[in-house]
């Protein structure tokens, strides 16, 4: 395809104009920026204004984990932009945004069981052609930077050439001898600033393929220590720190008044009796709108809608199954313990060697709440036809979809206003949000903003999946060698579930009836050890529980890692030897995994995990497959921690990771100490049990959440490394948990093997 000026340029005023997206696909769209006076949109990704200001496009939430500095830096590094220059607007919905390293990655959720696998990789045409046509704008699984890197560096790229060009015509001499720094074409002690060179810069092409530099953007950690300042900067930092940053509870339109909402206990439960007149003489109620699972209250304040909604007393009976702890404990174990198993993943077959194992311990993980600082809320405007939504959301195009549905409209009549979000953990998945604002503003004829109530945000949210798993093992005569090895998990098929509502738009009730006995390769994911271990297999025990359960940051690794990685430091010690060196004997082709060990070890001052020294270790490792290939994401933590009067008390946490190529050293430190702290909570507190349908634990003072008095020391070291960047978001939550159970186990000669780990008392 030959790349010219009118595909990589949208000029001013040209929305109606083809757009070639030569970075995502051959395929041509409407372009998805529409350029005002005076400005040029490139390739969907930049749009540059007349006096050089840059705004880059982000097609992603940002849920406070940098993605939108991260996306800005990377076109002002290619770009040679100067960082006050360069701003940030989400990106509108359109198949440019479609992300095919997600499409791929969740392909088992949306592929027909029937097809072969033309999905695995990001360059299938059937990835690429799915990505494309929902489009699928997700923000999960930490893929942004591996599906829009290039797509970024090559906008940036076309529009550097087009300055050096104009420049060049100037000054006479081979644009390609130019550069770009601070936002000026340099040429020695020559500079023209971009502002002066547009008007020319319009007339030429860019090259194809895009002349990209040498190097793409990265960051040395060793040039970046712990409090050293960063070269770019957060861009949302200062409107959080001043207060001003808007979020979805501070957006205001004319004539809108505020929801409050009430939602059915968790399971198979429908609306039945309540009292309207009791709300309706709240003062500054103005209507009621119930639905078959819910109903709100809407009045000029939020205080007063949520008096009112509360006063309706509304009861709910149940139309089928409800949950409660009790029956969620007893369907797990029968299924562990007898259930038909399917078999994920293998290497040789140890079910002979396990007929009498020599090692055997079961792990159980308790239904985990997202409890995200900022509660769902959505605002909701219907008018003459058309519904503009303003929400934060993972999935807008998505919430588009079943939003339109809601209103009576076409998509094409929905507008998303995304905003960034107060934290998620993957909870603003969740499109419920929009639709119950649709239908509650449709009903009343006002625009609306609805907030969920901290309560109906435990109660409503799907939370992640409670799981037991049993693991095995065969070890030689020495005690030591390990021969085969067994993981036996019983959990619903969690991703598949979570992936019908989202991708499907189906009811709870429908998608776990979709998801029913059903193996779930996502649900189990990292529970297949990276141990040369001969024979050893991952066996999916599907349990159908009256409770629908969610994604959650870390997702399947969150859990597996904590079996996996407290197992075998049971072996070690079953074999009297030291976990450092036991792991690192058994892990033959994972350098990369074997140097974080070695590395938090030394920066912990490792003691060999004696008796009584209160330090535990563990490691983890991520994949995820990008365009050019496998990128990989490696962590190794070391945590000390002791018993205090009858609680956990950990003391410090030591990690060290090797994420490849670092785009921004202050913001990858950020998400690993973030998600360090994040698998803290959840091993010590975070979780919550079922009481007919109700959590018992609604309210974050229940959650058992450390408190800031209660956070160890964090030390973390990042390996120098030129591989393919990987988000270390999910990656740092892994191995926090059985770390902090190994040590448990250092400092009190038991093992904790639930969590959270003070579930079964000290």
């Amino acid at each position: 395809m030959r790349l010219t000026r009118r595909g990589l340029l949208i000029g001013a005023g040209g929305a109606g104009a083809l757009l070639v997206a030569f970075a995502v696909s051959s395929r041509r769209y409407a372009s998805a920026l529409v350029a005002g006076p005076d400005e040029h949109v490139f390739d969907s990704f930049i749009r540059l204004a007349k006096d050089g200001a840059i705004s880059v496009a982000v097609p992603v939430c940002e849920m406070g984990q940098g993605i939108s500095t991260l996306m800005a830096q990377i076109v002002a590094v290619e770009l040679g932009a100067d960082w006050k220059r360069v701003g940030v607007e989400p990106a509108p919905p359109s198949p440019v945004y479609g992300d095919p390293v997600l499409a791929a990655r969740w392909a088992p959720l949306w592929q027909p069981r029937y097809f072969p696998a033309l999905a695995d990789t990001p360059d299938d045409w059937l990835a690429r052609m799915h990505a494309e046509r929902e489009p699928m704008m997700i923000t999960a699984e930490g893929t942004a930077i591996a599906a829009f890197e290039a797509h970024l560096r090559a906008a940036a790229a076309g529009l550097r050439a087009m300055l050096m060009q104009a420049a060049a015509a100037q000054w006479n001499v081979g644009w390609e001898t130019l550069d770009t720094a601070g936002h000026f074409v340099v040429n020695g002690k020559q500079r023209l600033a971009f502002a002066a060179l547009i008007p020319a810069a319009m007339d030429y092409d860019p090259p194809e393929p895009p002349a990209l530099r040498a190097e793409p953007p990265k960051e040395r950690p060793g040039q970046f220590p712990d409090g050293a300042r960063p070269r770019y900067p957060r861009l949302d930092l200062p409107p959080k720190a001043d207060g001003s940053f808007v979020f979805a509870g501070d957006v205001r339109v004319p004539g809108m008044v505020h929801a409050a909402i009430v939602h059915g206990p968790q399971g198979d439960t429908v609306l039945s009796t309540l009292d309207r007149k009791a709300a309706e003489a709240i003062p500054g109620v103005v209507g009621v709108v119930q639905s078959k699972r819910w109903v709100a209250a809407a009045a000029k304040t939020w205080h007063a809608a949520h008096k009112a909604v509360l006063a309706l007393e509304p009861r709910f009976h149940a139309a089928g199954r409800i949950a409660d702890s009790s029956a969620l404990d007893t369907r797990i174990d029968a299924a562990l313990r007898k259930g038909a198993a399917t078999r994920l993943l293998a290497e040789g077959d140890p079910d002979p060697l396990l007929a009498k194992p020599s090692l055997t311990a079961r792990y159980d993980v308790e239904p985990a709440l997202h409890a995200p600082l900022e509660t769902a809320t959505a605002t909701a405007r219907l008018t003459g036809g058309k519904l503009e939504l303003w929400l934060a959301t993972q999935a807008p195009e998505l919430v588009r979809r079943q939003a339109a549905r809601a209103a009576g409209v076409s998509r094409r009549s929905v507008v998303i206003y995304p905003m960034h979000a107060g934290g998620s953990f993957d909870a603003r998945l969740d499109c419920r949000i929009a639709v119950e604002a649709v239908e509650i503003a449709k009903a009343l004829g006002r625009p609306v903003q609805l907030m969920w109530s901290r309560w109906e945000e435990s109660l409503a949210g799907y939370p992640r999946t409670p799981v037991s798993a049993l693991l095995s093992a065969s070890i030689g005569p020495d005690k030591r060698q390990l021969l085969g090895w067994r993981t036996r998990m019983a959990l619903p098929a969690t991703a598949i579930e979570a992936g019908a509502r989202l991708l499907d738009g189906m009811e709870a009730v429908d998608a776990q009836a979709a998801a029913k006995g059903r193996a779930d390769p996502l649900a189990c994911e990292g529970a297949m050890p990276l141990y040369a271990i001969p024979e050893r297999a991952v066996d999916h025990v599907p349990v159908t529980l009256p409770l629908p359960t969610a994604r959650y940051r870390g997702n399947a690794h969150g859990y597996s890692a904590f079996f996996t990685e407290s197992f075998i430091d049971e072996c070690a010690h079953f074999g009297g030897a030291e976990p450092l060196s036991y792991r690192i004997g058994m892990l033959t082709g994972q350098p990369r995994l074997a140097a974080c060990l070695v590395g938090a070890a030394r920066m912990a001052m490792w003691g060999g995990g004696a008796d009584a020294s209160g330090q535990g270790i563990a490691c983890h490792r991520m994949d995820l497959a990008a365009p050019e290939g496998l990128r990989s994401g490696f962590i190794a933590v070391v945590a000390t921690a002791r018993q205090e009067e009858g609680a956990i008390r950990v003391d410090q946490l030591t990690a060290w990771l090797d994420i490849g190529r670092i785009v921004n050293v202050d913001i990858a430190r950020q998400q690993v100490e973030g998600g360090m702290l994040f698998a803290l909570a959840q091993a010590i507190g975070g979780s919550t049990a079922y009481a007919a349908g109700l959590p018992t634990a609604g309210r974050l003072s229940q959650l058992g959440l450390p408190l800031l008095a209660d956070c160890p020391k964090v030390d973390i070291a990042f390996a120098e490394s030129d591989e393919q960047p990987f988000d270390p978001g999910e990656l740092a939550t892994t191995a926090v948990a059985p770390a902090i159970a190994n040590a448990l186990f250092s400092a009190t000669g038991l093992r904790f093997r639930r969590l959270p780990l003070l579930s079964e008392g000290l």
